[in-house]
């Protein structure tokens, strides 16, 4: 779910990173040993060599710990699986050595309850009728549905579907696409992306960069508030930035989402995507023009059409199990504010085994994805440790993104420190190991002052931000942080660029295309001793800095006027 900084967008390539959602493999061998004894707490007791705290990003530190995260021993670091618990276990234990106290009720575990939903596909079914008369959608091929209620049985019958544009509420923004509409019991049927999409020189939203309107997480959420029994997406590769086959591989087989109380979460019966030859089909059918309507969804006065004669049936059986997972949380006290926190975030899961042939590598090691994040954290909170700052500084590295952002979602559901305490954070995700770069790219760019600081330090080692070049495909809203920044803490997440100092933006291009065609998200993505560090040391020193000038001050960055997480972070500062 995240963005790989280094060059693939630049470059036009897409990744699969880019996905809703990456399954997460839970077969895994038997537990390989930790190495240290566990407390009664479930914090981690410090091994015998606790060293002394070191203000230096040392290289060797980073080698040492990506070496380790990315071993064979830890199983690709799936969430719930003896590799996942026991690569958990290890970073609780470097904090423990680096000396950071537990973050959470005296433990380094924040406990992370997890939902695993299995939707049976053979006694499973989901159509659309037009006047009574079942079109017969193929599953997976013309249609993509689940649901996220943890039910065995979930249905849908003769639901009356109602086209309600992009399906954004955005008081912000003056836009409103369920104004006047009444979709209690309904299926909405909705476009990808935000109205500054379709129309950028418009002055909508955000123009051609997706506000969080745009993403499709966002979209269920809100029609199920809006009372909806069912969300269709149509799915168009340019506005969704990833083809279909990202959308059938995604949402098909076991599905992870966070494990609730009866009552707690709203959702939809139903939740799906349909292809635009579908949705082409839908609108005919319903004497609708798509291409008409599609461009009346991007203006001030859309109003909601309904999609008469058409009507969308299901019926959903499914297997449920739980599982439990969990964040591992360290803290630096802070000296003279430690009610104050700065905060670090990595996530420390990848996608674990997966059933090979005899005789190949079934282990998804996620070396650059992401043991050099968490090695890069557990680093920044050893230097804060050799150098006590004014804040607190918390370092959080957060399990099952690869599935869904789960770990950080529930961290934002319950957050260890009041939002309304939290100065503001980084977020560190997939360092590819290159040489030094001169420039910066930050994803989402123009969206909060912690630029700022991020500017002012990269002046120091002679380079420059970039903005993401590729805004429309809302990278921003695609990793960790966007879990602490939709409840309004002001969230950076940067990384390298690709213009190298030595090969320039050739040379790092090419980096960038290797990893995405070679290794991401694939059994290669392994650590290698040789490894160039150098440009990698230079960014985690770089973002050490910022965090430590935003923890050394009582300044209160923002997020900018228009940003769509500025109301909620004003009100948060006015308490």
């Amino acid at each position: 779910m995240k963005r790989l900084v280094l060059s693939t967008l630049a470059s036009g390539l897409l990744l699969a990173a880019c996905t809703p959602a990456d399954e997460a493999d839970t077969d895994a061998a038997p537990a390989p040993e930790t190495t240290a004894e566990t407390t009664d707490a479930g914090q981690s007791a410090p091994s015998e060599d606790t060293g002394v705290s070191s203000a230096a990003i040392a290289e060797a530190d980073m080698r040492r710990m990506i070496s380790t995260l990315a071993d064979d021993e830890f199983e690709g670091r799936a969430p719930a699986t003896p590799g996942g618990i026991a690569a958990s276990q290890w970073i609780a234990d470097e904090m423990a050595r680096i000396g950071l106290e537990p973050g959470y009720e005296g433990s380094y575990f924040q406990p992370v309850p997890l939902l695993e939903v299995t939707l049976d596909e053979s006694t499973s079914s989901f159509d659309i009728s037009h006047n009574g008369e079942p079109l017969g959608l193929t599953t997976n091929e013309d249609v993509v549905f689940w649901t996220k209620r943890a039910a065995g049985e979930v249905s849908l019958d003769s639901s009356d579907l109602v086209f309600v544009g992009y399906g954004v509420v955005a008081p912000e923004y003056g836009w409103n696409d369920y104004e006047g509409v009444d979709v209690e019991g309904k299926t909405v049927v909705m476009l990808v992306n935000d109205p500054g999409y379709a129309d950028p020189d418009s002055g909508l939203f955000n123009g051609n960069a997706m506000t969080y309107y745009g993403r499709w997480t966002y979209k269920y959420e809100e029609a199920a508030r809006q009372g909806a029994a069912g969300v269709i997406l149509i799915h168009q590769t340019a506005p969704a930035s990833y083809g279909w086959n990202v959308v059938s591989g995604s949402w098909t087989g076991a599905q992870l989402d966070l494990a609730r109380e009866p009552g707690e979460g709203t959702f939809a019966a139903v939740e799906s995507w349909v292809t635009e030859d579908v949705a082409r089909q839908l609108f005919d059918l319903s004497g609708l023009d798509f291409d008409t309507l599609t461009a009346a969804a991007s203006q001030a006065d859309f109003e909601a059409v309904p999609m008469e004669g058409l009507t969308a049936s299901a019926t959903l059986h499914n297997s449920t199990r739980t599982l439990d997972s969990r964040n591992v949380v360290g803290v630096v006290p802070g000296t003279t504010r430690p009610d104050e926190y700065v905060i670090y975030t990595a996530h420390w899961d990848h996608i674990g085994i997966r059933d090979v042939a005899e005789g190949e590598d079934g282990i998804y090691n996620g070396a650059v994805d992401n043991a050099t994040g968490t090695a890069a954290i557990l680093e920044i909170g050893e230097a804060f440790m050799a150098n006590p700052p004014e804040r607190s500084v918390m370092i959080l590295a957060v399990t099952a993104e690869e599935s869904g952002l789960l770990g950080s979602a529930y961290y934002g559901e319950n957050p260890i420190v009041p939002f309304s305490q939290t100065v503001g954070g980084i977020n560190i995700d997939a360092m590819l190991p290159t040489g030094r770069s001169r420039d910066i790219i930050v994803v989402g760019h123009g969206a909060s002052e912690l630029e700022e600081v991020l500017e002012s330090v990269a002046s120091e080692q002679d380079r420059y931000i970039v903005p993401d070049p590729n805004p429309e495909a809302g990278y921003f809203y695609r990793s960790d942080h966007i879990s602490l920044a939709k409840h309004g803490v002001p969230m950076l997440y940067a990384d390298g660029g690709e213009d190298l100092r030595e090969g320039g933006t050739e040379a790092g291009q090419a980096a960038g295309e290797d990893y995405r065609a070679n290794r991401y998200h694939g059994p290669a993505d392994e650590y290698s001793a040789d490894w160039p560090m150098d440009g990698m040391i230079e960014n985690v020193e770089l973002f050490y800095e910022v965090g430590s000038r935003l923890a050394n001050s009582d300044d209160w960055p923002n997020w900018y006027e228009g940003n769509e997480f500025r109301a909620l972070r004003d009100e948060q500062r006015s308490e």
